[in-house]
């Protein structure tokens, strides 16, 4: 079972308490701008509560082979959090009675874990309707191990999410690191030639962007025509649909924003942007996020905040449905990210 020293867990437990204080800090203390809760009962709508459950987001473990500057998550190949099996088979049991219809496998890198195969495997036999695997391209490229990974994948018809900063190299690179482009790139045209994206194929191949800075993203629409004609035109690639999804002032990101000044800023301009009709759809209301050692989170940014569900069921070995269906939604100023413009989800924008 992966373990974390006492030492790294009082530095993660400090570093989530710093980013804490930073979300709830001086610009919403002083009353400059307002906290998430207030604008919510300002704009008609009381706690978040959750509806039905649809999807069941699973973090495998923060192991990665990529360090890129947005991630809200931190990971990196020096992640050694690391989902057991044990708790993989806990996850199975709740995946075959729960009522979601979506099973979402994230990371990290998820293909990284060493269970992540016979994961899948089982995970596809229990008849999930969706089955999404987050994955960032370049590690179907990192190593030999992981070059047959778009004939697994379609194998088990699992809907392949990738992100993908930019349809340029220096844009992509910039974000992500040299030659990160060119192994996404490779990688898409693998997932293309099994099929994945292609016109008459059952096989979902979309792809995710994050804005590079300290803004929003743009038109979801747009992005996504933008996209398809340069991949096209430039590497004969071919793909379903491009996910948005706007950068949450956590982890890594906060870093940056503080680094480089802009934080006041951005938290402005996502709580200039707030669409009360975004709150409706937020992804938190219909997804349970479980952690690599089986704590449950209403969403993976809460995950990265140690916010656990205001539930007395908290971990996936004592998942009751019924009884966290009547839990309110924690929320904090992060939440303005979920609910700026059109909305964001990690299903793209949701209004």
């Amino acid at each position: 079972m992966a373990t974390k020293s006492l030492k790294a867990r009082e530095k993660d437990l400090a570093n989530t308490n710093r980013q804490m204080e930073i979300l709830n800090g001086s610009l919403f203390e002083s009353g400059e701008l307002p906290f998430f809760r207030d604008k919510l009962s300002a704009t008609g709508h009381g706690a978040l509560r959750p509806r039905a459950l649809e999807i069941l987001q699973i973090n495998v473990g923060y192991m990665c082979n990529q360090v890129c500057e947005h991630c809200h998550v931190d990971a990196g190949p020096d992640r050694k959090e690391i989902m057991t099996r044990e708790t993989m088979e806990e996850c199975l049991k709740v995946i075959r009675t729960t009522g979601a219809h979506t099973l979402d496998l994230t990371g990290g890198a998820p293909e990284m874990n060493p269970n992540f195969r016979w994961f899948v495997e089982q995970a596809a036999e229990a008849g999930i309707r969706d089955f999404i695997v987050r994955s960032n391209l370049t590690i179907i490229r990192a190593n030999k191990k992981y070059y047959d990974l778009p004939e697994f994948f379609a194998k088990h018809g699992v809907h392949v999410v990738s992100s993908l900063p930019h349809y340029t190299r220096g844009k992509t690179d910039k974000q992500r690191g040299d030659g990160v482009f060119d192994k996404s790139i490779k990688a898409l045209q693998e997932l293309n030639r099994v099929g994945y994206g292609m016109p008459g194929s059952a096989l979902q191949l979309d792809l995710v962007y994050n804005p590079s800075g300290a803004f929003l993203p743009g038109d979801q629409q747009a992005l996504e025509r933008d996209f398809k004609k340069a991949l096209k035109e430039d590497f004969g690639i071919e793909f379903n649909s491009l996910f948005t999804i706007t950068n949450l002032p956590i982890a890594r990101f906060l870093d940056y924003l503080i680094a480089s000044e802009n934080y006041e800023e951005y938290m402005t301009a996502l709580v200039d942007a707030y669409n009360p009709e975004a709150v409706n759809s937020v992804m938190c209301t219909n997804t349970i996020s479980v952690s690599w050692d089986g704590w449950l989170y209403d969403c993976d940014f809460n995950q990265m905040l140690g916010l656990k569900v205001n539930n007395s069921v908290q971990h996936i070995r004592d998942f009751q449905e019924t009884l966290l269906e009547n839990r309110e939604i924690v929320i904090s100023q992060h939440c303005y990210g979920c609910t700026a413009g059109a909305g964001s989800s990690c299903q793209g924008a949701v209004t």
